[in-house]
Parts: C-alpha cells; structure tokens; sequence
C-alpha cells in the first residue's frame, strides 16, 4: 500500500492551471504530505476521437483509483463562463461508483480556477466544482482570512479556494499572493488530511 496521498487534480489549457497545480503541490509537501499531480484530457467534438493514455507533457491523466485511494483531493480548472471546463466536468461525471461505495466521505477537499479576467467567474467557477465534492461528502477546505496574502491581493485570491487572474492572454504569471494562497492552501489540506488520518 502506498503512502498517503492529496490528489492534486486538474485541467489546464494554456498551463496556468497547471502551474497552480504545481505550487498547491509545493504547500501540499511543505505540509508533510505526497502530492499526487494528475490531469484530465481534453474533451473531444467526435466521438471516435481518443487521446493518448499518456499526455505529451504534464501530469498523467488520472484514474478513479487516483480518486478512490487519495487521504484528500485538491482541483482545479479554468474558468467557462463562470463553471468548471467541461474536461473537468466530465471526468467527475464517471465517478458514479466511488458515490455509491462512499469512497470520498470524510475526506477533505479544496479548488483553485485559473481566468482571463479579474472579475471572469473565480467564485462561481469555484462553487461549481464544490457541488459534486459536497455531494460525495468531502469536507470542504477553503482558505481562512488569517492568510494575510488573501487581503493584500491585486490579483487572485478567494476564501473558497486559491485564484489566478491569467489576463486575456493567459500569459501573466502567478504573483507573489496568488504563489502564496496555492501553497497555503496545499498545507492546509495536508494538515487536515493528516489530523483526520490520525
């Protein structure tokens, strides 16, 4: 049996999110835990389309069992018109099994969204990803006002989860705040895991 384990798990198109996914990975170690870094792949408009089983660069594409034996789930996506990106969306769409069996119940779990603007859906793109974790009944970790980087912020930054203003082009890298709310959020999930583990 491995060791335990936050999934770290993401869509990202234009590697924003992923570069989120790699600083809540960096808090998630930093908290005394393994990060387990895993994607979802694009969603196809044909239907015979079929991807690779192993993406080109990144993270591998995650499994159910990624899912099912993970000690707390931290995901993330880029905002779609103020909902989770329909990569996503699909991928938690197969996880029927783990509801019925209760797999996830009592496990904490955390988002991050990565938009083109300030103001582009962070929040509700946030609570669109929260929805299917309550209803697998995780314990939702968001991040607490005592992170003084979630005042101070120009950029992104939410009490429901880490943020990432991209601009229009996706180019602008994190900064200093939103760098430090990824990792903050990371160690609190670790932290939390290992206090519920114990």
């Amino acid at each position: 049996m491995s060791a335990p384990y936050i999934l770290v798990l993401y869509y990202s198109r234009h590697g924003a999110t992923a570069e989120m996914a790699r600083q809540i990975a960096r808090g998630i170690e930093q908290g005394g835990m393994e990060a387990r870094l895993r994607c979802v792949p694009a969603v196809s408009a044909e239907c015979a389309a079929v991807s690779a089983e192993i993406p080109e660069d990144g993270a591998i594409y995650a499994t159910l069992d990624d899912l099912k034996h993970c000690a707390g789930l931290v995901m993330g996506s880029p905002t779609r018109f103020g909902n989770m990106a329909a990569p996503l969306k699909h991928f938690l769409d197969s996880t029927s099994n783990l509801w019925l069996t209760g797999e996830l119940v009592g496990k904490p779990a955390g988002v991050f969204t990565s938009t083109a603007s300030l103001h582009g859906g962070q929040e509700s793109t946030q609570l669109s990803m929260l929805l299917p974790l309550l209803h697998h009944g995780m314990l939702v970790c968001g991040l607490p006002y005592s992170e003084t980087a979630l005042l101070e912020t120009r950029g992104g930054g939410t009490p429901y989860g880490a943020s990432h203003h991209a601009g229009s082009d996706g180019k602008r890298a994190l900064d200093e705040h939103e760098t430090t709310l990824c990792r903050a959020l990371g160690q609190r999930l670790a932290q939390t895991a290992q206090k519920l583990g114990s």
